[in-house]
């Protein structure tokens, strides 16, 4: 069945997902948080710092207006980049429809409570006391999804997480087309926890690239990535299998890997000698495993769960430390066992 989907957001996902969506025969509205950027959208319909050549199909519609931009919604997704996600629904939630399902797509901690972003919207229509909390279902839609390369029709896969089965295969029918496909799963927690650690150990992997360091130093890079990541989602409830699955491994090898990565992107210009403001202030869209890595590392210390890489990454962007020393360290730890977890 066709659905009424309002896309909170217009960044380079929200602008793939209208495509996506309209393809596969769904009214699609998108929002954006700034008039400007709408206007600017109106007016070739083209994201030409994000996406360029890639145009939002004009049956979608485009506006700024927190009023009616859920328009008979029968399905929300948000994605906004989770350092804004509560700010953003807090603005909107008088205007949120009661019970209509939300996804989101963003892949991050919240810095000040420590919270997913299924956790946070919940957390932020909770509080409103509009939409109680039975009143709706979220799911987190996960996975390696290189904006760019969805774009462009390239195969690819993603995992759509929920605690309600019914809400997850809706989602796995409404996204699913010819090139990309669906899985769901019920471990949200595994899910979005994978989705923002992939992140810090996507700028450890640039950092690696920026240095020149290798193919051999990238591969154990991301192999004791996974370990890390995987403990610390074992120690707050996920399941293991997740972290071996499209939304743990998957993700991490794409976001480690390619060219098109903000956050692989930041870590080699680290490598290559240059300061964070600086790099930040050149993106064209935000680096969620920056902020992230400080959620993360609080977060490991909560659970007491050994992060090392984390805590080189956090040291370098954060503490001053030197690309070179924070390899250094890494590589001169104590001998141990190779354990899994």
């Amino acid at each position: 069945m066709p659905e009424r989907i309002t896309i909170l957001g217009d960044g380079a996902m929200a602008t793939v997902c209208s495509i996506l969506l309209t393809t596969n025969g769904h009214d699609v509205t998108l929002w954006g948080a700034f008039e400007q950027s709408i206007e600017a959208l109106l007016q070739d319909r083209e994201q030409r710092k994000l996406l360029p050549g890639v145009k939002i199909p004009p049956q979608v519609r485009l506006t700024a207006n927190d009023a009616d931009c859920f328009n008979n919604a029968t399905l929300i997704l948000s994605a906004i980049p989770t350092q804004y996600t509560r700010s953003v629904w807090q603005r909107l939630k008088p205007h949120a429809p009661p019970g209509v399902p939300i996804v989101s797509v963003a892949k991050g901690i919240e810095n000040t409570t420590l919270l997913r972003p299924t956790q946070i919207i919940k957390d932020a229509l909770d509080s409103s006391f509009i939409l109680p909390h039975s009143s709706f279902s979220v799911c987190a839609l996960s996975g390696p999804n290189i904006a760019g390369e969805l774009a462009r029709y390239l195969p690819a896969t993603a995992v759509a997480a929920s605690e309600d089965q019914a809400l997850a295969e809706r989602v796995q029918s409404a996204f699913s087309t010819q090139w990309l496909r669906i899985y769901t799963n019920a471990d949200v927690i595994g899910v979005e926890l994978a989705g923002a650690t992939k992140n810090v150990i996507a700028i450890a992997a640039g950092i690696l690239d920026g240095l020149g360091a290798g193919n051999n130093a990238k591969a154990a890079l991301v192999t004791r990535g996974l370990v890390e990541i995987t403990r610390l989602g074992v120690a707050m409830g996920a399941n293991e299998a997740t972290f071996q699955g499209l939304a743990g491994v998957g993700d991490l090898i794409t976001t480690c890997v390619s060219p098109e990565g903000r956050n692989r992107t930041v870590g080699e210009q680290l490598g290559k000698g240059r300061k964070l403001d600086e790099i930040l202030q050149t993106l064209p869209s935000v680096a969620e495993g920056v902020p992230t890595t400080k959620a993360v590392l609080e977060l490991a210390r909560r659970f007491k769960v050994e992060m090392p890489i984390t805590e080189a990454v956090h040291a370098v962007l954060f503490e001053g430390r030197d690309v070179i020393r924070a390899l250094s360290d890494l590589m001169s730890r104590d001998p141990k066992p190779e354990r899994a977890i």
